[in-house]
C-alpha cells in the first residue's frame, strides 16, 4: 500500500478533544520513551504563547473497531507538553509552570493562573494552530518514516531505532523486562544513567548479553544485534532459559564485585566483557560463592582498573610512564578505537580471564555420593546420629551431606562427608 499524506492543521483545543476521546495514541509500539526535560517543555509553551510557529505533528491515521485512531509518529513530546501544561487527563500530575509575558511583564505562571486571570491568553492558547500531517499506508513504511523523522532534533539512539523496528519482538520484550527488574542496580552502580535506560540503552545491553549467552560466547555488537532481536527462531522456552542464565550470572557478578561502580568496569564496554567472563566461569563449574576468593578477585579488578586509568591519564598528558605493566597496556589498547568489535571484546575477556580465573576453584565433577561411598560412610559410624539435628538416624532415612557444600567447592569424598536425615540435608542446602 502506497504511503499517503494529508496536510492540514489543528488547534490545540481540537487536539485536546481528540485526546480526551481516546483517539490519540501517544505510545504506539514503535514509539520511544519521553526524553524531554522540563526546560524543553517550558520553551515550547513560551513559543506557543508568543505565537511562534512550532514543527508539525505527524500522525498515523488508522481505523480500529470502527473508530479513527491517530498513532503519533512525530510530535509525542510536543503533545505531552501541551497536555501537561493544560492539566489534561493523566498528565495533570505532571503539570508545570513557566515564565510568560502576560501583559504585565514576565512572570511565573501556570495554566490555572491563566484560566483565572487571563482569559484572552487562554483563548489564544487553545486556538493556536499546529500543522499536522496525517499519513496512511503499510506499517513497515510508517516505522521507516518514524526512524527518518526522528534522526534530527533529539536523534534516535541505536536502541530506540531497534525498538521501533522490532517493537513486537518477544526477544526485545524479554530484554526490556530484565532491564525493568534490574533498573535500580544499573543506576546505583553507574552502569547506565536513568536517561540512557529511558532511551533504550539498557535494552540494547541486555539484548547483547542474552544473545551472547545463546551463542555461547562473545558476539560482535554491530553485526549481531539486529539479527538477534529479530530472531523469531528463539522460542519462549529458550528465551526463559536465557533470561534465567542472565539473572544467575548477574547475581554472581554482583556478589563477586559489589563495588563495581568504583572501577572502570561500570562502563558498558568493560561491563560486557566482565559479565561474559563470569557467565563462562559459571558455565564451566567454577565456585563463585567463596567470600575470601571473591574479595581477592575484587582487589585484583580494582588494581587493574586503577592501573589502566593511570596509564591512560599519563598518555593524555604526554608523560611517558617510567615502567609499563604489560597487562595495563594491553587492556588499554582494547578500550581505544572500536571497543565493541569481536576482536576487542575477546581480547578484553582473555586478559580478565588471565587475571581472575586462577583465584577460583572448580566444583567437583561428581556431585552425588556413590552407593559404595554411602555404605562405607554408614558402616564407619559407631553412633548413627544426624549431624544436623543430632537425633537418631535410620538407614531408610539416611543421606550423605557435604560438610563443605558442593556448591562452595566441597569435594564429594569420604573426608568431606557426614550423615544426616534427608529432610535435614535438604533444609541445610548450600550452607
Amino acid at each position: 500500500m502506497q504511503l499517503q499524506s494529508d496536510f492540514g492543521e489543528r488547534t490545540i483545543n481540537e487536539l485536546i478533544l481528540i485526546f480526551r476521546s481516546d483517539q490519540i495514541n501517544l505510545e504506539p509500539g514503535f514509539q520511544r520513551n519521553s526524553v524531554w526535560i522540563k526546560r524543553d517543555r517550558r520553551r515550547l509553551i513560551q513559543s506557543i504563547a508568543s505565537s511562534y510557529p512550532v514543527p508539525c505533528i505527524f500522525l498515523y491515521k488508522r481505523e480500529h473497531r470502527g473508530r479513527l485512531i491517530y498513532d503519533v509518529i512525530d510530535g509525542k513530546q510536543r503533545l505531552e507538553t501541551i497536555f501537561m501544561f493544560a492539566r489534561i487527563g493523566r498528565f495533570k500530575r505532571q503539570a508545570f509552570d513557566t515564565r510568560l509575558d502576560l501583559g504585565e511583564g514576565i512572570e511565573w505562571c501556570d495554566w490555572r493562573d491563566i484560566c483565572r486571570n487571563h482569559h484572552e491568553v487562554r483563548s489564544a492558547f487553545l486556538g493556536y494552530k499546529i500543522s499536522t500531517v496525517e499519513v496512511t499506508g503499510d506499517l513497515a513504511q510508517i516505522i521507516d518514516l518514524f526512524v527518518r523523522i526522528n534522526s534530527t532534533g533529539k536523534p534516535l539512539t541505536s536502541g530506540e531505532k531497534r525498538h521501533a523496528k522490532f517493537y513486537n519482538s518477544p526477544f526485545l520484550a524479554k530484554a526490556q523486562s530484565l532491564v525493568a527488574q534490574n533498573r535500580k542496580y544499573f543506576v546505583r552502580h553507574r552502569i547506565l544513567t536513568p536517561n540512557q535506560l529511558d532511551r533504550m540503552k539498557g535494552t540494547e545491553l541486555v539484548s547483547e548479553l542474552l544473545m551472547s549467552i545463546h551463542q555461547g560466547g562473545i558476539i560482535n555488537k554491530k553485526t549481531s544485534l539486529d539479527r538477534a532481536i529479530g530472531n523469531e527462531s528463539i522460542n519462549g522456552n529458550t528465551l526463559n532459559s536465557l533470561a534465567s542464565e542472565f539473572a544467575k550470572t548477574l547475581k554472581a557478578l554482583r556478589r563477586m564485585f559489589p563495588n563495581i561502580q568504583e572501577t572502570r568496569f561500570h562502563n558498558t564496554a568493560d561491563f560486557y566483557s566482565l559479565f561474559m567472563l563470569v557467565w563462562e566461569m559459571r558455565d564451566k563449574g567454577f565456585v563463585l560463592t567463596d567470600r575470601k576468593r571473591n574479595s581477592i578477585a575484587e582487589r585484583l579488578l580494582r588494581k587493574l582498573s586503577s592501573g589502566v586509568d593511570e596509564l591512560r591519564t599519563l598518555m593524555k598528558e604526554g608523560r611517558p610512564p617510567r615502567q609499563i605493566q604489560p597487562l595495563y597496556r594491553d587492556y588499554l589498547l582494547t578500550v581505544q578505537g572500536d571497543t565493541d568489535s569481536a576482536a576487542s571484546r575477546h581480547r578484553r575477556a582473555e586478559l580478565l580471564r588471565t587475571l581472575l580465573v586462577s583465584v577460583f576453584d572448580f566444583k567437583d565433577g561428581q556431585r552425588i555420593f556413590t552407593s559404595e561411598q554411602r555404605r562405607l560412610i554408614w558402616n564407619s559410624e559407631e553412633r548413627r546420629i544426624c549431624s544436623i539435628c543430632r537425633r537418631p538416624l535410620k538407614w531408610e532415612d539416611f543421606s550423605v551431606d557435604h560438610i563443605i557444600a558442593w556448591i562452595k567447592g566441597g569435594k564429594t569424598t569420604i573426608n568431606n562427608a557426614q550423615i544426616a536425615h534427608r529432610r535435614c540435608n535438604s533444609r541445610k542446602g548450600g550452607r
